[in-house]
């Protein structure tokens, strides 16, 4: 991730992240309520320090049921305090008690009933409070970033948490699409990495050619919120007035078979970067996987910040689903 360009320089602080979990607080956007009834347990866990799926096998555990009838929405940071929601399917058995989970890192805050399981993807984004410690640089140059963070948003690059302990899922990547076999739910994960790796470095170029925010000819957009898009088409007044609400984003490939649908210049930078990594690209396609498409830009909301003494800055914004925080805090830091 240190070798990606940044949107607005060298970031102006230097600072400590996640000195302690609660300092990386994450709480889970559902978008929607608990139904009140059905065969699921819909719970809101607080969990500190704590890995997501470890959670999920647990509180299956506690409940007596297979860890597959356990849902959830989103992976939530292990090096955090995080909020989220889980189901756990109870057909035909009553609640247990919650209270007395047995982990100090693991809180149920309350549980309710819901007709179906939690699927991954659905939710509608995450609550961010960061608090930045032993942060060092010019206030007046981290007021202006992130005045223009607030304006412009970040690139919307995939987190370092996609590509494993210093990057090593591309390099596993490249072993499987070489011959080496693995088991099933790592190939989805490596693949993913895949795709990630070429979606920043086309997002990198275009960073350096300043049209992460704004398009380039032979666009394809990406509709704010959703995985739709749609064009090229000729960019006029009305699709500079939705880029400016934010109701639009330009977009770079989630690469598969077939073409990119950009066409021009746009389509240019993509098949060069596709060629720059062409096992990857190749590897893609072999395995099916379809052109897709993701937002170049990230606009986080609601983006607040306050110095809580000389040396410790917090941040408090929301993302939408799939965007990482940390890509918001290194436009500001270098931590």
């Amino acid at each position: 991730m240190s070798e990606l360009p940044y949107a607005y320089g060298a970031p102006p602080l230097t600072a400590q992240l996640r000195a302690t979990p609660e300092d990386f607080q994450v709480e889970e956007l559902l978008g929607y309520e608990a139904d009140g009834e059905g065969e699921h347990a819909m719970l809101w866990v607080e969990k500190r320090g704590a890995n997501t799926d470890w959670v999920g096998r647990e509180l299956a555990k506690f409940a007596e049921v297979s860890p597959v009838g356990v849902g959830f929405a989103g992976m939530k940071d292990r090096h955090a305090v995080t909020r989220q929601a889980f189901t756990v399917q109870l057909a035909g058995k009553p609640d247990p008690d919650w209270s007395v989970f047995p982990h100090a890192e693991v809180r149920v805050l309350a549980a309710t009933r819901h007709k179906r399981k939690l699927k991954r993807g659905a939710l509608r984004g995450n609550r961010f409070v960061i608090v930045l410690r032993n942060a060092q640089g010019d206030r007046d140059a981290v007021e202006r970033v992130l005045q223009q963070i607030a304006t412009r948003g970040v690139p919307n690059y995939f987190g370092e948490q996609r590509f494993g302990r210093e990057g090593s899922n591309i390099a596993q990547a490249r072993a499987m699409f070489g011959g080496k076999r693995v088991d099933r739910d790592k190939r989805s994960f490596l693949l993913s990495a895949a795709r990630s790796h070429i979606f920043n470095a086309v997002l990198a170029e275009r960073v350096e050619r300043d049209a992460w925010d704004k398009p380039l000819e032979g666009e394809i957009w990406s509709l704010a919120g959703s995985r739709s898009w749609f064009g090229p088409e000729p960019f006029d007044a009305t699709l500079a007035d939705r880029v400016a609400r934010g109701d639009i984003h330009p977009s770079g490939p989630l690469w598969g078979q077939g073409d990119t649908p950009a066409q021009g210049p746009a389509a240019e930078v993509e098949n060069a970067v596709a060629a720059a990594n062409q096992d990857l690209a190749d590897g893609l396609v072999a395995a099916r996987m379809d052109q897709e498409r993701r937002a170049l830009r990230l606009l986080p909301t609601d983006l607040k910040w306050r110095w809580l003494d000389e040396d410790a800055l917090e941040l408090s914004f929301e993302l939408p689903a799939g965007a990482y925080a940390t890509v918001v805090v290194r436009e500001l830091a270098v931590v």
